[in-house]
């Protein structure tokens, strides 16, 4: 690539970038010094009543009656710590300012994010492609929404990206000093954020090893990977033990993280939904809390959420083929993109102007990158798309937890309309021949 080009594409990336700022900015300062349940954003109540908590000197404890069941005062591990510790910091040094903490969180995403995106687009289909791909995300609604609300999504996105980006350095063979380590604490970060990604990373550390011998053609570029991911994975638990000593002590039990995978799997497969997954209960019937059988409300957190764990199971068990067709349900709320009078306005407008504008132009992507000879480079992305995606439609779908796949069609929206813009140029090129 000539001089000039990687300038004129640095400069195309900068003023990506500040618009994605400005953007982000703005939503933070429209939602303003004030913490309300907006929607699909109820996590953000619990977060700001977390750090406060902890600001106050009582740890990890919630102020009443919370979410999901855990009473007044006492410990809770549902909620990300690392999250939490942020707004903790930003009210400490600033004073109870959320509107500090959004504005924070939206210039670190909406630099992170497009950077970040248009370097794997690079990687795996070019310059402009990488810019389109950037752009996208810099305008996305969906990403503009959550960057300004006080919640784990758009730091998760990020630290998905970033591993994903030292991976496929080291994949492709670059050995800049530390890269393991990077990547152990970008993994570290992301679990940090949403430990459903504990699922993800034997994956990516399978597809690691594979590629290192794919490329190599000996065991011993396995060794010298296998070696690397037990640099990553040592920095990941040291990360996560901490916190799995804190479980223990306040609920006198294992728990490696986060207290939330019971409540979800039990609730996402409760015989309520019968063979059709209903995302949000209506409010005119049962709550999630009177779902929970009565011998186990007496429960702690923690308890509670094993035990919740174990329903679910039996649940399943009990009958496969009813599990089988509620996970196929949840597909059309996993994927919903079109209005619905259950949506709010802002629901509405954000769900189409974003995933549903972008859907034609993400499955065209992925079909013309399927066709193409060096599909295989791209095996990475297309795994994890289906592999977060199942792991959604198994358990709990709803259009926020998406929203990580979605930043990675992104890169295949913007194969799309580079391919398109291409067409029509050369279209008009031939008409403009034609006619002279």
């Amino acid at each position: 690539m000539q001089t000039s080009e990687i300038s004129n594409n640095r400069k195309w990336l900068m003023a990506i970038i500040a618009v994605s700022v400005l953007a982000r900015v703005a939503v933070a300062f429209y939602l303003g010094d004030r913490v309300v349940d907006l929607p699909g954003t109820f996590d953000q109540l619990s977060y700001d009543m977390l750090a406060q908590r902890v600001l106050g000197g009582f740890g990890f404890t919630v102020a009443k009656d919370w979410w999901p069941l855990t009473p007044a005062g006492a410990p809770t591990a549902h909620w990300s710590y690392l999250y939490t510790l942020y707004l903790t910091g930003v009210y400490a040094v600033f004073g109870y300012h959320p509107l500090v903490a959004r504005v924070i969180q939206a210039v670190t995403v909406g630099i992170l994010m497009p950077w970040l995106t248009f370097r794997l687009g690079k990687r795996h289909f070019g310059a402009t492609v990488g810019l389109v791909a950037a752009a996208i995300s810099a305008g996305y609604i969906y990403f503009i929404y959550y960057a300004a609300t006080l919640m784990t999504e758009m730091f998760y996105i990020t630290a998905i990206l970033w591993s994903f980006d030292i991976a496929e350095q080291l994949a492709a063979g670059e050995r800049h000093r530390f890269l393991w380590a990077q990547l152990g604490i970008a993994l570290g970060i992301a679990v940090l954020l949403r430990q459903l990604f504990l699922l993800v990373i034997p994956f990516l550390s399978l597809w690691l090893l594979w590629r290192f011998y794919h490329r190599e053609r000996h065991f011993g570029a396995v060794w010298r990977a296998f070696g690397g991911l037990v640099v990553a994975g040592i920095i990941v638990i040291a990360m996560i033990a901490p916190w799995t000593a804190r479980n223990y002590r306040v609920f006198h039990r294992f728990v490696l993280l986060n207290t939330n995978a019971g409540f979800a799997f039990y609730w996402g497969n409760h015989p309520i939904h019968g063979y059709n997954f209903i995302s949000i209960l209506p409010a005119d019937g049962p709550s999630y809390q009177q779902l929970i059988p009565k011998e186990l409300r007496h429960l702690d957190e923690a308890a509670l959420d094993s035990a919740l764990l174990g329903r679910a199971l039996v649940i399943i068990k009990n009958d496969p083929v009813r599990y089988v067709i509620l996970s196929l349900s949840r597909t059309k709320d996993y994927f919903e993109f079109l209005p619905s009078g259950k949506s709010g306005l802002l629901s509405n407008v954000s769900r189409v102007l974003s995933f549903g504008l972008m859907l034609p132009f993400m499955l065209a992507g992925l079909v013309i990158s399927l066709r193409r000879r060096d599909w295989h480079r791209h095996d990475w992305l297309y795994a994890f798309m289906l592999l977060y995606t199942g792991i959604h439609l198994l358990s709990w779908a709803l259009i926020r937890y998406r929203l990580p796949v979605d930043a990675i069609l992104i890169i295949f929206a913007a194969l799309a309309i580079t391919r398109l813009g291409q067409w029509i140029t050369s279209r008009q090129q031939s008409i403009h021949a034609t006619i002279l």
